[in-house]
């Protein structure tokens, strides 16, 4: 009988024999690969899988450590269930709460416990002495019932109410930790001791999880200062507590008891309210003459400044609205990135001379004609479309660039309102898994483009790195010096786009790199319930992503 497998490392770039029932820790040891930091999980036939995984059949192979984004990932996890344990022992009848990503960490709440330095101090070392202890992580697989019966027992109604009204699965796999049940939609580590690096400091009326700098993953991460972005996270959050919708489980309840359309509402009634009051805002203040509009991609920028435009009419102001990718500089003039590609995210893609002369002059009174961009020949052109602004007029500018000073350095500072929108939070998964703002984007954009676009989600997904690595550098520095922030994420937006976006994604081959990606979202939305997109109103900004908007794009 034969018991050696084949597999295939890309790590290594060749195939190799293995014993059937080796898991991937022992492949490792076995290859004598030497990784310039110790694996943290692998991709097994492009699916991440923690070093626990064991083989029974021939596989491909790719070790990967905390300098990928999917490493990173399981080490964060590993260190939520750390932290979540040193908690429930120092303070076994708190609850606590992973709410957001924040300031390059994570915002954690402990509910029943004031949150002093102290305190802090004291988690830190728990977590520590955890460390040292060089605990195993075990992960188990039951049937849901015996999952749903175990949560219970520990006060964790959360994830209970999750496997009860989610994926409809027979089994669910959880993990303990010192016998200390917890969830999480992803691999962890093995032991304990593969933590190497971390710190939690006070924050806000919690505290901060610092997590290692992928680049230099001997260094935490620097904090950021973004208190305006937490300041609206933390609203979201409170407020989804109000509704009784703070995870997906209770979610999910909300929707089979028939509170979909009521959900849908309140969320509609919400945002446009927060428009209404940024327009009352920007009326009440004559000096505001140009209206600085910039967020990250698929944050909804395009339809949140036309639904803006409209409360803007209806205080008696007459809006133009002005696209700044017709100010491109022909595609020849266009910087380089670091691969000798065309960087059209880089500012110096724009022409800000003619810019900036323009808006003077609209500012001035002046009639101007716009520029228009051919995408097709790559070349700027007239328009021959002029404007002039009326009396009670104002610029609606919206771009990734916006708020960048650069753009309007030759525009004075009093005329502008500067605003910042992008999808920054919706429900929590349970309360140690929350949903990265960059998956409500990404599959915003994933829809979007296989709709409307002629992308398909491999496409996507290939070319999202590039898009946030962009972002990184071009908007998030400038995001805390906006005068009003916007959460343009709604609370039933994973249910309106669930299938869609399921059918779009198992598209994705399971040989191509992409596939562990497009598998990851899949999983994740199985816990939605659908709901139906026909109640959603023509302006809802969802509409800009899946279609049937009244707006003109």
């Amino acid at each position: 009988m034969n018991n050696m497998l084949t597999i295939r490392c890309k790590n290594t770039g060749r195939s190799h024999s293995v014993p059937m029932g080796f898991n991937l820790e022992q492949v490792y040891e076995l290859l004598g690969l030497q990784m310039p930091y110790a694996p943290t999980s692998a991709k097994v036939n492009n699916k991440v899988e923690g070093l626990h995984y064991t083989l029974y059949n021939n596989k491909d192979i790719e070790f990967i450590n905390i300098t990928s984004e999917s490493g990173l990932r399981t080490y964060t996890r590993s260190l939520f269930f750390v932290l979540f344990k040193a908690v429930r022992d120092l303070f076994p009848e708190s609850r606590f709460r992973i709410e957001t990503g924040v300031s390059n960490g994570y915002y954690c709440r402990v509910v029943g416990v004031e949150v002093t330095p102290d305190v802090v101090t004291a988690i830190r070392e728990r977590m520590k002495q955890i460390v040292a202890d060089d605990l195993p992580f075990h992960r188990v697989t039951v049937p849901i019932n015996e999952a749903i019966d175990l949560f219970r027992s520990h006060g964790l109604e959360d994830k209970a109410t999750l496997l009860e009204n989610g994926s409809g699965d027979l089994y669910s796999n959880y993990y303990t930790l010192d016998m200390l049940p917890d969830y999480f939609y992803g691999a962890l580590l093995i032991r304990t001791s593969q933590i190497t690096l971390f710190d939690v400091v006070p924050y806000g009326d919690g505290l901060l999880l610092r997590i290692p700098d992928p680049k230099r993953p001997e260094k935490l991460l620097p904090m950021a200062n973004q208190e305006k972005i937490f300041n609206v996270i933390n609203e979201q959050h409170r407020l989804n507590e109000i509704l009784e919708v703070s995870t997906l489980g209770e979610f999910n309840i909300a929707c089979k008891k028939g509170r979909s359309n009521e959900i849908i509402n309140i969320s509609e009634a919400l945002q446009e309210k927060k428009i209404s009051k940024i327009a009352d805002r920007i009326a009440e203040n004559r000096k505001y003459k140009l209206i600085l509009i910039s967020g990250p991609s698929s944050s909804g920028k395009t339809t949140f400044s036309k639904r803006l435009g409209v409360q803007l009419m209806a205080c008696g102001l007459h809006p133009v609205s002005i696209s700044m990718d017709d100010y491109f500089v022909d595609r020849v003039k266009t910087p380089l990135d670091g691969n000798g590609e065309y960087d059209f995210e880089n500012i110096k893609a724009l022409n800000i001379p003619l810019f900036n002369e323009q808006m003077n002059a609209l500012l001035s009174g002046e009639e101007i004609e716009l520029p228009r961009y051919n995408f097709q020949t790559g070349k700027s052109e007239r328009s021959g479309r002029y404007v002039r602004m009326k009396p009670n007029g104002l610029v609606v500018l919206e771009g990734i660039h916006a708020l960048n000073p650069m753009l309007t350095e030759g525009i004075e500072d009093d005329c502008k309102f500067k605003i910042f929108a992008s999808a920054l939070t919706t429900v929590l998964i349970d309360h140690h898994n929350y949903i990265p703002t960059t998956d409500i984007r990404l599959l915003r954009r994933i829809v979007r483009d296989f709709k409307y676009r002629g992308f398909s989600a491999l496409e996507t997904i290939r070319r999202w790195p590039s898009v946030c690595a962009g972002e990184e550098k071009w908007i998030y520095p400038f995001q805390e010096q906006a005068d009003e922030m916007i959460n343009t994420a709604l609370l039933y937006e994973l249910s309106a786009v669930r299938n869609e976006a399921r059918t779009i994604l198992e598209q994705v081959p399971e040989y191509e790199a992409e596939y562990s990606e497009a598998y990851r979202l899949r999983k994740f939305l199985n816990y939605v319930i659908p709901i139906s997109a026909h109640s959603l109103p023509p302006t809802s900004l969802m509409r800009e992503f899946i279609g049937g908007s009244s707006f003109k794009y």
